[in-house]
């Protein structure tokens, strides 16, 4: 489904993916831990094509982006194959719930607005948000603004969902309803990387976990290993200040 291969990327002299190899197979849950700083949101937004590497490849099934001088109609395809659900919500604060989602199909897709807004209904009905489909940004809760991100990101038929700390910003109440909603797009079958410092949720419902410090991959296998029974000192120090931060 994904493969990365030799990623590379800096920021003036700051090096923050060193030579990223991942594969992501087809259905599953791989989720990116991390301290602030190990390159998880830019390796993340390279899937996304937000961000363009210096070398390197990324595949996403039959779409294929060669670093570091890809096309913008190679950029745009691989784009096309992944929804993104932001930390910050990211919405159209003048636009309500259902026109937020309704954006990208109608005019980056082209899709025919009455198909869209049906899907689109259906899709914050998913999410719980049946009852708020006119609401503005402001008259929504944290929670309640990702959940319309999650549907907004559904919308565009993507065969990838991408998650960037979406509960960083909530407290314990919303971001449980968050992640709620993941998990059943879990149990259905999404194929999702996220990255989050939830190790509760990496537990329960990933199927690989990849610890990155330092702009490579420490390791990387599945959850009962690596947060279980790490191999590197470094996962197991970063492991134990977020479990136990005192």
């Amino acid at each position: 489904m994904v493969e990365v291969h030799g990623l590379t990327k800096s920021f003036g002299d700051l090096h923050v993916l060193r030579g990223i190899d991942l594969a992501v197979a087809r259905g599953s849950v791989t989720v990116l831990l991390g301290p602030s700083g190990s390159g998880k949101t830019t390796l993340l937004r390279c899937l996304n094509s937000l961000e363009v590497p210096e070398a390197g490849t990324v595949r996403i099934d039959d779409v294929e982006v060669e670093c570091p001088r890809p096309s913008r109609a190679e950029l745009r395809r691989l784009r096309a194959t992944s929804g993104m659900v932001f930390q910050s919500h990211e919405l159209f604060p003048h636009r309500t719930a259902l026109e937020n989602v309704t954006e990208g199909p109608v005019y980056a897709q082209r899709r025919p607005r009455a198909e869209v807004v049906a899907e689109a209904t259906a899709l914050l009905t998913k999410v719980g948000l049946g009852d708020k489909v006119g609401a503005y940004p402001h008259e929504l809760s944290g929670g309640q603004q990702q959940r319309v991100g999650i549907a907004r990101a559904l919308a565009l038929r993507p065969r990838l969902l991408l998650f960037d700390e979406p509960t960083s910003a909530l407290d314990p109440e919303t971001g449980g309803e968050v992640l709620s909603v993941m998990r059943d797009l879990a149990a259905e079958g999404w194929t999702m990387v996220v990255v989050t410092h939830e190790v509760r949720f990496a537990r329960q419902v990933a199927d690989h976990v990849v610890f990155m410090d330092d702009g490579v991959v420490v390791e990387e296998g599945r959850p009962g290993q690596v947060l279980g029974d790490p191999s590197h000192e470094r996962t197991r120090r970063f492991l134990q200040r977020i479990l136990d931060p005192l």
